[in-house]
């Protein structure tokens, strides 16, 4: 037979595992420091410009 459960115990668990997720999604986004990003803003400006230099004019 199938075991029984609780289903307020069931959405609660499940709630819990979306708001973990959410906060590890927020931690990767977010959790950086302002060095970091100014040195990843730089390195995209910087591919952006070689990759804009490339470009063949039609």
């Amino acid at each position: 037979m199938a075991e029984i459960l609780s289903l307020s115990k069931a959405r609660k668990a499940k709630a819990r595992v979306e708001k973990d997720a959410t906060a590890e999604a927020n931690r990767i986004k977010f959790g950086r420091t302002k060095a970091e990003r100014q040195k990843a803003e730089a390195e995209k400006s910087k591919a952006d410009k070689h990759i804009d230099g490339h470009k063949r004019e039609d």
